[in-house]
């Protein structure tokens, strides 16, 4: 390894030991490279650092260590991720206060949301808020606490007390396995209480994933199928899933 480059992750070391994470571009911008010598140096050492999303955390070692990593899943059935989200726009409503869980697939619904909405969005990740606080006319509610690299999102005691006192008309959740005896899971144990917390506070809920995710069981449990009023799914469900779907009482609805 280069003497350049040695130094240059060193700095880095000393900006997320200062801070947690680093957006790639402020990274770029403190080393004096472009993003791609940033992305180039991380790719090479052998697991030292992690590009998440779009943001620069500690290695894969600590960043969850439950197999799913933001950045390696943000392109992975993507149309379908895209297809499920335009189904959950559909439930938005202007005016109204929606929770927008963490992941990949949710961050095709947070684009979605209209400008000068006066939507108020409650999240606890930071590529979701990046996105709606982007957004003229609509609130952003950020959620604090422990970040958690693994999935770009924080947690806390306080966190969950607030959100247990905001109202919310809608909560798009998230998931990465849906298994239709078992229930529906995700990879980080941190995000199934807020989950939990954010489907007992709304008057609407809608899952949002893509087709892929059936069949699928990952640690951390967190709901059942019942708990849903909604799914938001691509067109990959078959006739007969869809029937004993219905028979919970989840209602599909249409891209």
């Amino acid at each position: 390894m280069s003497l350049r480059k040695t130094e240059r992750l060193n700095r880095l070391q000393s900006a997320l030991d200062a801070g947690g994470y680093l957006r790639l571009k402020d990274a770029a911008r403190l080393l004096g490279v472009s993003e791609m010598t940033v992305r180039r140096d991380i790719a090479s050492c052998g697991g030292r650092f992690a590009y998440l999303g779009g943001y620069i955390a500690g290695g894969l070692e600590s960043a969850g260590g439950m197999g799913y990593i933001l950045d390696r899943e943000r392109d992975a059935h993507i149309e379908m991720k895209r297809t499920a989200c335009e189904a959950a726009a559909s439930l938005l409503k202007p005016g109204e206060t929606v929770f927008i869980d963490c992941g990949t697939t949710t961050t095709h619904l947070a684009s979605r949301i209209p400008a000068d909405s006066q939507i108020t969005v409650v999240c606890y990740a930071m590529n979701i808020a990046e996105i709606v606080c982007k957004k003229p006319g609509v609130r952003v509610v950020m959620l604090g606490g422990l970040y958690h690299a693994s999935s770009a999102s924080f947690s806390s005691p306080e966190s969950l007390e607030m959100l247990r006192g905001i109202g919310i008309n809608t909560a798009f959740i998230s998931a990465g396995g849906v298994h239709e005896s078992l229930g529906i899971s995700c990879s980080n144990f941190h995000e199934v209480e807020i989950k939990q917390t954010a489907i007992a506070n709304a008057v609407t809920r809608a899952l949002v994933i893509d087709s892929s995710k059936f069949d699928q069981v990952k640690p951390a449990f967190f709901a059942k199928l019942d708990s849903f009023d909604y799914l938001c799914c691509d067109d990959g469900i078959d006739g007969a899933r869809a029937d004993r779907l219905a028979a919970t009482g989840v209602r599909i609805v249409p891209a």
